[in-house]
């Protein structure tokens, strides 16, 4: 039986409502996104009610579009891909229901994809269009048999992946498998994602949502050793006799049998912005500025200068903030390279929203150089939550046959893999 391999992926666990169309897992025919920025921003983070109603109203416009855009109908697909989970409740319902709908309304299989798979596939799927283009492969190369080997892609050793987002912190040991993949957990936040300390500590600041676009911009301009913020070493606690602790992670992770040199923790870096802001006044400064960029009609952007930056916040705030994510990004290559070593990979992989930031692409990139690694960044669009990545993890498993039933349903603390 011969297949295109289309595969119709949608994601909605967040804040962003989104479909994609990926071929064979390695070429985006389109890629739709719908963001609820504007939706959230008052407010300083995601408003779960909030964001159930504006995927509702996204979700029919925005599979259209996407269908639209890569030139096919409902009928040319192969399989409907959909994330099940991690991620809000009501919001990873609505991509489901609709995506169960599809299936149904279509003859379809329905493929349940983990986000954080996803968010992984989004650098396979990045190197694999660039194998592509660098070796300038038709599209028809493509369409082979259903039964074959998924084809275009390069070597796939294993790789250590940090996946770093707004809602996420996590390091996997990913290993090829007869065409697909599997996982193993390293490492991940015990409280706070690192995207989540960037929210947090931008909106103190009174800054935009979301946050990390802001520090970023203006992290450029200060000095980041100005605030000597450190990361103290997690230790095994005692007392819980090898238990879970009681924390954001004690459902969605083993963490008591994770290496503690592989454990994250933001709540700390956010409690000491907070004490740095209160003991130098800087509350009344950020107030103001949060009144002048929320103020009605305000068109806020971010600076692309120091002229820009200053006349938005004093140097003092500058270099806070640069301070910040100099700690932030130390202590995510800290960690990630001492598993690199520990593990003996020599191939790293950098996803999730943080990924595009581009202080974090820089010292990866030359931290990876200097010790001889492979590392590999999706695109800043395949960055941040999308659905061609979704599209893409779901290829292995329509080639294995791993279909969903019509009874699948959202997850919020769906894990992936399993703990060293």
């Amino acid at each position: 039986m011969t297949s295109r391999g289309l595969i119709l992926g949608i994601e909605s666990s967040c804040d962003e409502t989104a479909a994609s169309v990926v071929e064979r897992g390695a070429r985006t025919l389109s890629s739709v996104v719908a963001s609820q920025i504007a939706t959230h921003a008052r407010y300083g983070g995601v408003v779960p009610e909030l964001a159930s109603r504006e995927h509702l109203r996204a979700i029919v416009p925005v599979v259209r579009a996407a269908l639209a855009q890569a030139g096919i109908a409902l009928g040319e697909l192969d399989a409907i891909a959909v994330t099940s989970g991690p991620g809000l409740a009501g919001a990873l319902l609505v991509g489901i229901t609709y995506a169960k709908a599809l299936a149904f309304a279509q003859g379809l299989p329905l493929i349940a994809v983990n986000h954080l798979e996803g968010h992984i596939h989004a650098v396979l799927l990045h190197e694999r269009e660039a194998e592509m283009q660098v070796l300038r492969l038709p599209s028809a190369s493509l369409q082979v048999s259903q039964d074959d080997n998924p084809g275009v892609s390069l070597a796939e050793e294993p790789a250590l992946a940090l996946v770093v987002s707004g809602g996420h912190t996590h390091l996997y040991l990913c290993r090829p498998a007869h065409g697909a993949w599997t996982y193993r957990l390293v490492g991940r936040t015990l409280d706070d994602a690192a995207g989540e300390a960037y929210d947090k500590v931008a909106k103190l600041l009174g800054f935009g949502y979301p946050g990390g676009p802001w520090i970023d911009s203006l992290a450029r301009f200060g000095n980041p050793l100005a605030v000597p913020f450190a990361f103290s070493q997690i230790k095994t606690k005692l007392h819980l006799a090898g238990k879970t602790p009681r924390t954001k992670a004690a459902y969605t992770a083993p963490i008591a049998e994770l290496n503690p040199h592989f454990l994250f923790s933001f709540s700390g870096i956010k409690t000491a912005v907070l004490r740095y802001v209160e003991l130098h006044e800087m509350r009344p400064e950020a107030q103001a500025r949060a009144a002048r960029l929320f103020a009605p009609g305000a068109q806020a952007r971010l600076p692309q200068s120091k002229e820009e930056s200053l006349a938005l916040c004093s140097q003092p705030v500058l270099d806070l903030v640069a301070s910040f994510q100099h700690a932030v990004v130390g202590d995510l290559m800290k960690k990630t390279f001492a598993a690199a070593e520990s593990l003996g990979a020599r191939r790293i992989l950098i996803t999730g929203g943080v990924a595009a930031n581009r202080e974090l692409r820089a010292r990866f990139g030359a931290e990876s150089a200097r010790r001889g690694l492979r590392i590999a960044f999706p695109t800043p669009a395949l960055s941040t939550d999308n659905a061609a990545m979704i599209a893409a993890a779901a290829w292995p498993r329509f080639l294995s046959g791993e279909f969903a039933g019509q009874g699948l349903s959202a997850d919020p603390s769906l894990a992936l893999g399993r703990s060293l």
